[in-house]
């Protein structure tokens, strides 16, 4: 973080000051703001958030021992350290972002993305922060860090000397986007597309697209609004834009998408695509798996094409990445079985985009087995969505479909009614039955996909599965 005082900070995030020691008028904070003891260094911001399983104010102490200078807490801790009170650490924490950004921004030339959609945004986010590295000084978020604490701690890694922020939001619910980006109000808003992902929390998919459009009107005014073009509900977001005179540019393999993919081939080392670029054509070789990712490469192309780097440059540079993030598309094992670990979390869109993909990259002397958990918040829709993937699976001829816990019990149960018969379906308990099943039956030349909500773990599962079959 800019270096700021102590009173600067009480004064932006509407805090009382209470100061330990006796001359610290010229104390200052300049290091990492974090509500993790653990990720303290020397001149630090602990910011004690509580929480359902644990209360932040616990650990100022350690925070301290880590190298915190300051504390902002929501009520005064026996801790040798002075502290910010503040009715709400959260929106504290969000306040010194929104303040940094701001007076970073008009101090330099720095340039803000903001990333959204039900699918694709750590990939996305991952891929243009391989683009912009080698242009300037660029913070993108860890793993994903995209909610309401993890947003403003990547938007507080900014300094004097960064040109670019990369920023990912998700939606824990109507108007969240609407906060996270307008701390920051990016130059660049990017809307991948609106799926079922998370659909129960908001009461349907088009609730859900109404949320990702709050991005485009949090953005910057006159700024650029990156659209897919091939997702209706995210093209239609190209009206809010003109409202906000913003420039929209459209992704996609259609004819309205001004960055446009082509001849789309997906195999074991990656997937290969034509990508047009006004009147450029350009070979991509995109060595993270599957076809669901070029959309994700061509947003980043056409975010960095905005930003000032040529599309051949950007291509270039994307071809370096090998694994969009660990346990997505995350390829493990061997030769001899290959696991394809991609159970950070799963959508309806996402597990069938994963099963496409396991086919796809699968030889005919080969064997496809999905080992498939529950998907998460799909409300009303959660039965239907997993009787689809059970259907799916079968019908992309998967040879061995094994579901985990009693969630993800109809998947099954869909799978069985299709004609997965002859124990080509199972359903296990849990992980521990499922990796117990699964160590004796895998078999050279099997194909493993590990596909379910994060919530679920299977994520676990693969690493297991990958350092036995190493």
């Amino acid at each position: 973080m800019i270096a700021l005082s102590f009173a600067e900070i009480a004064a932006v995030t509407g805090g009382d000051l209470r100061v330990a020691g006796t001359d610290t008028a010229q104390t200052v904070a300049d290091g990492v703001v974090d509500t993790d003891s653990r990720n303290m260094r020397a001149g630090g911001i602990f910011v004690a958030k509580p929480g359902a399983e644990t209360d932040g104010h616990r650990f100022v102490g350690a925070a301290v021992e880590a190298g915190a200078v300051l504390a902002i807490v929501e009520h005064v801790v026996d801790a040798p350290v002075s502290q910010i009170v503040v009715p709400d650490a959260v929106t504290a924490l969000g306040a010194l972002a929104r303040a940094v950004v701001a007076k970073v921004r008009a101090a330099g030339d720095l340039k803000i993305v903001g990333i959204t959609g039900s699918n694709g945004k750590t990939t996305t986010k991952n891929l243009l922060h391989r683009v912009l590295q080698d242009e300037g000084e660029t913070v993108a978020p860890i793993n994903s860090y995209n909610n309401e604490v993890g947003a403003p701690v990547t938007m507080l890694r900014v300094t004097e000397s960064t040109r670019y922020l990369v920023s990912e939001f998700g939606a824990a619910g109507p108007g969240s986007i609407a906060h996270l980006a307008g701390l920051v109000e990016p130059d660049v808003a990017v809307v991948l597309m609106v799926g079922l992902a998370h659909a129960g929390g908001f009461g349907g998919i088009e609730a859900t697209a109404k949320a990702k459009a709050e991005l485009i009107a949090a953005a910057r005014p006159g700024g650029t609004a990156i659209l897919n073009a091939d997702d209706p509900r995210v093209w239609a977001m190209r009206e809010i834009a003109h409202d906000r005179g913003m420039n929209v540019i459209g992704f996609g393999q259609g004819a309205d998408a001004e960055v446009r993919a082509s001849g789309i081939q997906v195999a074991a080392d990656g997937t290969r695509a034509t990508i047009t670029v006004g009147d450029e054509s350009l070979s991509l070789h995109l060595q993270v798996l599957g076809a669901h990712h070029i959309s994700n490469a061509l947003a980043a192309i056409a975010a960095a094409r905005v930003l000032g780097v040529p599309a051949e440059e950007a291509i270039a540079r994307i071809e370096t990445v090998e694994v969009a993030e660990r346990w997505r598309m995350q390829p493990m094992g061997s030769d001899r079985v290959r696991i394809i670990n991609d159970a950070y979390n799963a959508s309806p869109d996402s597990m069938a985009a994963a099963l496409r993909t396991l086919a796809q990259i699968t030889g005919p002397d080969e064997r496809t087995v999905a080992v498939l958990g529950a998907m998460s918040e799909l409300g009303d829709s959660a039965g239907e969505e997993h009787d689809r993937i059970g259907l799916l699976a079968v019908r992309l001829n998967i040879r061995r479909i094994v579901v985990v816990g009693p969630e993800a019990r109809r998947l099954y149960l869909a799978a069985v009614g299709e004609g997965s018969w002859d124990s080509e379906a199972v359903h296990l308990p849990d992980q521990e039955a499922a990796f117990e099943y699964l160590r004796t039956e895998l078999r050279d030349g099997d194909r493993v996909l590990v596909k379910s909500s994060n919530s679920v773990g299977l994520r676990h599962l693969g690493d297991r599965l990958g350092e036995l079959f190493s």
